[in-house]
């Protein structure tokens, strides 16, 4: 099994729901200037549109993930501009 470590660490939005320990969904990630799918795994069922971070390769065209939000988008807006 051929581990895709290009992917780790990418976000990417889910294509179709991921069902926990009951089967992958699917995502849609941004990765060597293009975009890919792959299989996405994870430990709590995610619904579709959700934007998730890659945390690890499972080989070949699956990947773990887990929901992510991006820290910047808490920030409001603010900026560090006197």
């Amino acid at each position: 099994m051929a581990q895709d470590e290009a992917v780790i660490g990418c976000t990417g939005e889910l294509l179709i729901a991921t069902r926990g320990s009951a089967g992958p969904g699917e995502i849609l990630v941004r990765v060597r200037g293009g975009t890919e799918t792959f299989l996405a795994w994870s430990e709590e069922p995610l619904p579709r549109g959700t934007t998730v971070l890659v945390i690890e390769s499972r080989g070949t065209r699956q990947v773990g993930v887990i929901e992510w939000a991006d820290p910047l988008d808490a920030l409001g807006g603010v900026t560090d501009a006197p």
